[in-house]
Formats: structure tokens, C-alpha cells, sequence
């Protein structure tokens, strides 16, 4: 029995003697309380495989591609909002948009998870409070018309609300998934980049034909609609679980900040790029398109990435997937979005990126066995809703960091192909940042992981 398994078996035991401690009765009083829980244990939908779990990630896959799908296309509000009135008179502040919003979704987890955890039977009704929120928050930013408008609703209360509605699926998907983890995951995880080929594309044609308001008023609808699908936990919900401490022991470990360390500093520049793509082909004298088309590439080929990085975690150490996802951004940022001068060269680089970087929160698996293997007690939720948030201040903080590097634009005219464009400093930095994402690596070879 892998370490994994015992752990979800030792979960679902503790949930059923919680409820004898604590007095409830038994539908099925049994003399023998190993036959009670492998009576028990054997009514449980098989992990792993099956009708339930294959539907389970269906759902899971179709929420993470409605959640995260939209604010990661956030490229193509950006340059818009940038160049059509009310807000191309401030556009100060439009780039905090998106990295907010993505900042907030990824610091948001320990907060959620923590609610979650204290009021476990109240998960279906915090994912309705979600979808609530987020729909309340596309309706409002459609009638904006100031940047701070646009912040408020379709950066933070989106955010608030995303989060809400998403995080019960990652808890579930630990109790459905034992053996193939980490590709269950990265198949999740793969709907962001489905969802990114397609709103780019969908949002390019509405911006274009209609308004940003329509657009913004027409994806609650979408949302509602599509974001039925039935998802549900596996092992019941002990009537007392919601006394069981929250264990943090774990952040005792070098493990953890090691880990920790790497993936904030790889964040801080990974969201420049998605954001980006679509200014820097204009700059490049490239028609609105060629914005759209890259976008479309990046987020198609983190699909790839997800799944093959999620899968590699099964097989290797999990600091080895990540030296590989470092090597392929840091040189794609500096070998090909540094030294491009067309489209062609800028769709390799967004293939090669989405390949690479696109597919880094899929280690996230690996981080978590590893973190677990120094404490036993750490909860999945809790440990990956921190390795979201050490994503999110790279989010929160690239949105104002790069409007900083772009300011004047450095090296505008003084510099070759892509760096001479004035989005040189930023190139620049967001390659140091991928490289630095490696380091764990290095951390393991010291013998801190």
C-alpha cells in the first residue's frame, strides 16, 4: 500500500470513529469494528477508476476551465482597454486587472480551505455562494466605466468568488484520485489551457464585434450553464470532522519553504508573458490577431504541459520535473521572446513557454507527497492552498512590477529584436524569474529537500 492510500484509508477511519466517539449511532451496529469499516470502506466508489471517479474529473476539469480560463485570457481585455474609451484615458492600473484577479484566486485557498475544513457540510453551499459572487461580479464590470470599476468587480470580487466556487473540487479530487495523482491533476488542471484556446479566439471576435460589456455581461450566462457538473466527495463527511485541528507542522520543514521558495520566485514572472503577448505583438506592428493567436498557443500548450509534468511527478523526483520546467522557460523567454522579431519566432516562444512554465502547478503534486512524506498530518488542501498563495504574490505583484519595467520603455531603439521593442526589461526579467523557479533543485542537492 503506497503512503498515499494509507493516508486516504486512515482519513476515511478517523471520520468513522469520530462519530462513534462521539455518540452517534450506527445504521449498522456490528460487533467487530474492522468488519464494520471494511463494510463501510467497500460501499465507497472505487478511486481511481470507475464510472464516478472518470465523471468526477470531467466536472473538475469543466469548473477549472470556467474559473481560471477567463482571468488567463486577460491579455486580450488588457490591450483593449487600453486603446478603446472609457479607459484608455487611465490606463494606469488596467494591467493590475488580471494579475489581481489571479493573485487573489491563488491566495485566496488557505483562507477557503480553512472555512472548508471547519464547516465540511457546507461545501456545496460555499461553491453556490460562488458562482453567486462571481456572476454578481461579471454583471457589475460590464457597466463600468473606470479602471477602479473594472479592479473592484473583475479583478477582486471575481477572484472572491472563483475561489469560493473552485477550491471544494481540489479536496474532493485527493479522495478520488489515490494511485495516478498526479495525473489526475494535471488533467484538472489541463481545462485551463482548453478553456484559454477557446475565450481567446471568442472573446477576440465579441470585443471586436460587439463591446467589452457584452462580453462581460454574457459569461455569467455561460458560467451558470456550464458549470452544472455534479461534483461530489467520495468518503462521507464525519458529523464531528470539524473539530480535527489543522495541522501546520509542517511549515517547520525545509522541505516546504524550499519548495515554497522556487515556485513564489518563479510566479513573479510568470504571468507577464499571458498578459503581455497581445501589446508586444502590436508593438511588433502585427494585426490583433497575432495577439490572439498566441495567447491561443500558450494556454493550448500548457494543456500538454499540465498533464506531462503532472504524470513526470508520478515517475520522478519532484525537484526533477521542476529543473526541467525551468531549463525550457528560461531559455524560450531568452532565446526566443528576447530575440523576437515576428510572428513566427513569437508562436515557438508561446509554444515552447506554455510547454514548460505552463505546466509548473502540476509539480504541486510532487511538492505535496514530498512535504507529507516529513508530516504525516499535513493536510492536502491546506499545503497546496500555500503553494497557491506563493503563486499569488507573484500575481498580485507583477501587475504593478511590470507597468514599473515598462515605464518609459527601456531600451526602445538601443537594443536589438525583441529587447529593443521597450519591453526589454521585462523580457529580461521575467526570464530571471523563470530560472530562479529551478530552486529546488539545487535545494535537494544540498540535501534541504
Amino acid at each position: 500500500m503506497g503512503s498515499n492510500e494509507a493516508f486516504a484509508l486512515s482519513a476515511f477511519d478517523h471520520a468513522v470513529s469520530s462519530s462513534y466517539q462521539c455518540g452517534q449511532p450506527s445504521i449498522h451496529r456490528r460487533p467487530s469494528r474492522q468488519g464494520e469499516h471494511e463494510q463501510e470502506h467497500d460501499s465507497l466508489p472505487r478511486a481511481g477508476g470507475g464510472k464516478d471517479a472518470w465523471l468526477f474529473l470531467l466536472g473538475g476539469f469543466c469548473i477549472e476551465a470556467l474559473i481560471w480560463g477567463f482571468p488567463y485570457s486577460f491579455g486580450l481585455f488588457q490591450e483593449y482597454y487600453t486603446t478603446h474609451a472609457p479607459f484608455s484615458d487611465e490606463p494606469v492600473g488596467i494591467a493590475v486587472i488580471g494579475t489581481l484577479a489571479l493573485g487573489i484566486m491563488y491566495l485566496g485557498p488557505p483562507f477557503t480551505f480553512g472555512l472548508l475544513q471547519r464547516f465540511p457540510h457546507q461545501r456545496r453551499r460555499f461553491a453556490v455562494a460562488g458562482l453567486v459572487i462571481t456572476s454578481f461580479a461579471l454583471v457589475g464590470s460590464s457597466f463600468a466605466t473606470r479602471v477602479w470599476h473594472l479592479i473592484l468587480t473583475q479583478g477582486v470580487l471575481y477572484a472572491v468568488g472563483g475561489s469560493i466556487l473552485y477550491f471544494p473540487t481540489i479536496i474532493f479530487l485527493d479522495e478520488w484520485f489515490i494511485r495516478r495523482k498526479g495525473l489526475a491533476y494535471g488533467v484538472m488542471w489541463a481545462g485551463t489551457g482548453v478553456s484559454g484556446v477557446c475565450v481567446p479566439f471568442i472573446m477576440n471576435w465579441g470585443l471586436n464585434k460587439y463591446s467589452f460589456s457584452t462580453m462581460l455581461g454574457a459569461w455569467p450566462i455561460v458560467l451558470v450553464l456550464l458549470a452544472g457538473p455534479h461534483v461530489k466527495p467520495r468518503i462521507p463527511v464525519s458529523p464531528t470532522s470539524y473539530r480535527r485541528p489543522i495541522s501546520v507542522a509542517f511549515l517547520k520543514t525545509s522541505t516546504f519553504w524550499i519548495l515554497q521558495t522556487g515556485n513564489i520566485l518563479q510566479g513573479l514572472g510568470f504571468f507577464m508573458p499571458n498578459i503581455y503577448l497581445p501589446s508586444y505583438a502590436r508593438a511588433l506592428g502585427l494585426s490583433s490577431i497575432a495577439g490572439t493567436v498566441t495567447i491561443t498557443l500558450f494556454n493550448s500548450m500548457s494543456v500538454f504541459g499540465q498533464v506531462i509534468q503532472g504524470a513526470l511527478t508520478d515517475r520522478f523526483h519532484v525537484t526533477t520535473v521542476i529543473l526541467m520546467s525551468t531549463i525550457g522557460a528560461t531559455l524560450s523567454i531568452f532565446l526566443l521572446w528576447g530575440l523576437s522579431a515576428s510572428l513566427p519566432i513569437l508562436c515557438i516562444f508561446s509554444v515552447v513557454y506554455g510547454l514548460s512554465a505552463g505546466g509548473f502547478s502540476s509539480t504541486w503534486t510532487g511538492a505535496t507527497q514530498e512535504i507529507r512524506k516529513r508530516d504525516d498530518n499535513a493536510e492536502l488542501g491546506m499545503v497546496f492552498g500555500l503553494l497557491a498563495a506563493g503563486r499569488g504574490i507573484g500575481s498580485v505583484v507583477s501587475g504593478s512590477l511590470s507597468e514599473a519595467l515598462l515605464s518609459g520603455e527601456p531600451w526602445r531603439g538601443e537594443a536589438k529584436l525583441g529587447c529593443g521593442t521597450g519591453y526589454g526589461l521585462l523580457i529580461v526579467f521575467t526570464g530571471i524569474s523563470a530560472m530562479f523557479g529551478g530552486f529546488s533543485w539545487f535545494g535537494r542537492r544540498a540535501g534541504w529537500v
